[in-house]
């Protein structure tokens, strides 16, 4: 694995995320999952009443839930809980590859899979309150400062529906303090962390915003600066993501690979020197 990703291996090193374009077969791998997310909608709007269409994947993932969520927002949450669970969506977070490409990209590692990292996010149209803001995942997750957050879509990611944006080479500059901040909507847990001194750092580094297809695999160093893109299209964005961590980083040895926010408790009580003062 490690000779067939030479090329990947190389550019994550450089700048701290790689593309790995068809990485999991669709037919076998993501359409089972869009198929368990349009029987949930499905099921969601029969308990309901409400009337939307869901007879194709596309069709439940669009539409279907956008009628489920305008019609009660809640309704739009038991979606989000519910397709974590869908067994395909385990399997793809647990394949044996996804070890393999972890070894191949932090070479000397002991891979481990974050409890309550994982899951598919349904950024709907205009939603800023659940957007991630710009971020580093280590204080969001912790487990190890040595970490890789793996992003692959459900749908054809393009310009409006708000693709993941990057700080390329941003990884380099090691872990950034953060404060909190609700953005004035309510925003709590990891949506409300901000960057110690944000737009200056936000401004050394080129972005990219990469359009990806279902079966293509984004991954991004625990450390690289990243936010969610904003969603201006008529349709939500279906991504999905999990965290690996290294078990031999020496940082996560001394926090004995605890985690943060999914874990059930916040990095300043683990690690309060990341903490910076409100700006």
């Amino acid at each position: 694995m490690s000779q067939i990703y030479a090329a990947e291996a190389r550019q994550f090193a450089r700048d701290g995320y790689a593309i790995l374009r068809g990485f999991y077969d669709r037919d076998t791998m993501i359409d089972p999952i869009r198929e368990g997310a349009r029987r949930i909608v499905q099921a969601l709007c029969a308990k309901y009443g409400v009337r939307a269409p869901s007879a194709t994947a596309d069709e439940a993932m669009g539409p279907g839930y956008l009628a489920l969520a305008s019609a009660n927002r809640t309704w739009g949450g038991e979606v989000y809980d519910a397709v974590k669970q869908i067994p395909a969506f385990m399997r793809l977070v647990s394949d044996a590859r996804n070890d393999a490409l972890f070894r191949a990209l932090r070479p000397s590692s002991e891979p481990g899979l974050a409890a309550g990292g994982y899951g598919i996010r349904i950024d709907s149209p205009g939603e800023d309150k659940f957007r991630a803001p710009w971020h580093q995942e280590f204080p969001a997750q912790l487990r190890s400062s040595d970490g890789i957050v793996f992003w692959s879509p459900l749908v054809s990611i393009f310009p409006e529906i708000g693709p993941v944006e990057l700080a390329i080479g941003s990884q380099a500059e090691g872990i950034v303090p953060v404060y909190k901040d609700d953005a004035g909507i309510g925003k709590a847990g990891a949506y409300a962390l901000r960057l110690d001194h944000e737009a200056e750092r936000l401004a050394r580094y080129p972005h990219a915003a990469p359009i990806s297809e279902p079966g293509d695999l984004i991954v991004m160093d625990f450390l690289t600066l990243h936010q969610s893109g904003e969603n201006t299209s008529d349709r939500p964005r279906w991504s999905m993501q999990w965290r690996m961590f290294n078990f031999a980083d020496p940082v996560g040895v001394k926090l004995s690979w605890r985690g943060s926010f999914a874990a059930g408790q916040s990095f300043e009580t683990i690690l309060p020197e990341l903490v910076a003062p409100p700006q």
